[in-house]
């Protein structure tokens, strides 16, 4: 919002000092000089800023339509002479509007030429090409430039969190545990092993999915972080306890994918856990974000790590909204707060 507020007044800005500009241009041209006010010349002022500052608005609703491509099926050289036809043609219409309509009606007394009429909607055709092409499709072109630079660097960081999540699951250590798990069930209890195998399958599933996508649904990073607790718990037994409480309603938003699993892994990682004292760990909803917590009991030899998550999780974000993450540890818990968005 306030970028907007900002371009709105350096646009109000730019036409009250083109309208004085041009204004002038053309009473030199006429009269020879330009030491001339009063009221009359201070209305015509008016109207020419109004036809300057629609002209600005215009352009850049002109600037979309055109960067959409709304003609496929036109040749490539018919494009750019359409684009400049329909600039020529809103000038034309705007001058009519917003210059000599008003004069007529707001100063009947006054004589418009024919020929002061013609050079009129001439130069004003001139004015808004340039400063179309030459304001507006640069501004244009450059808000394209930093949106795809801001695409790229989000695919970096979406390769990354993708990266570190496949590395934490299929290091040795993981593996070690997990088919160790794995066997001990197939002979003790064979259904719970297929399930468990199942469970592992959708972890790795859902990472694979995640791959490369800016934004996933909350339902399904649910479903990976339910996987992945499964896998926990079955590991880790009554040592963990876990409570997801998110409602019906919330399940449709979104927000940056593995971003559950990733704070899940750090939570197992960097605190201990006994049957005595369970580490636990609670997934909920407040307001609009989505929060992890666990209790804060670190452990007396905590495991490596590349301490770059949370740095990747908020990454993330900071290219897609200016909502934060937030981070908060107190004395007995550790809660990071996810934005769930809302994608039209």
């Amino acid at each position: 919002m306030k970028a907007f507020h900002t371009t709105f007044l350096k646009k109000i800005a730019l036409a009250a000092i083109m309208a004085i500009f041009f204004y002038y241009t053309f009473v030199f041209i006429n009269l020879g000089t330009i030491w001339l006010m009063n009221t009359g010349i201070v209305k015509e002022l008016l109207l020419v800023f109004l036809f300057l500052l629609t002209t600005f608005w215009l352009h850049e609703k002109i600037s979309r339509f055109f960067s959409a491509n709304p003609f496929p099926k036109l040749p490539a050289f018919a494009n750019p002479l359409a684009e400049a036809a329909t600039v020529i043609v809103l000038s034309l219409l705007l001058c009519l509007l917003c210059v000599y309509l008003p004069t007529f009606l707001v100063m009947p007394n006054v004589e418009i030429l024919p020929l002061r009429a013609r050079l009129g909607f001439v130069v004003g055709a001139i004015i808004s090409l340039f400063f179309y092409y030459f304001v507006e499709r640069q501004r244009q072109q450059k808000q394209l430039q930093e949106e795809f630079l801001r695409t790229e660097q989000l695919q970096k960081e979406n390769f990354k969190a993708q990266l570190e999540a496949l590395k934490s699951q299929v290091n040795p250590h993981f593996l070690f545990n997990s088919l160790n798990i794995l066997s001990s069930l197939i002979y003790k209890n064979q259904d719970l092993a297929a399930r468990f195998l199942g469970q592992l399958a959708d972890v790795y599933r859902a990472l694979l999915d995640s791959g490369g996508k800016e934004l996933v649904p909350l339902q399904k990073e649910l479903e990976l972080a339910n996987a992945y607790l499964y896998l926990i718990k079955t590991r880790f037994g009554e040592s963990i306890a876990f409570e997801v409480t998110v409602p019906p309603e919330v399940l449709s938003l979104q927000l940056v994918p593995t971003a559950v699993q990733m704070l899940l892994e750090n939570a197992v990682k960097h605190n201990g856990a006994t049957t005595t004292r369970p580490l636990k760990i609670r997934i909920y909803t407040a307001a609009d974000y989505l929060v992890v917590e666990n209790t804060l009991q670190p452990r007396l030899h905590p495991e490596s790590t590349t301490k770059i998550g949370l740095q990747n999780i908020a990454n993330r974000y900071k290219f897609l909204t200016d909502q934060q993450v937030q981070v908060e540890q107190t004395d007995a818990a550790f809660i990071v707060r996810l934005p769930l968005l809302k994608v039209e």
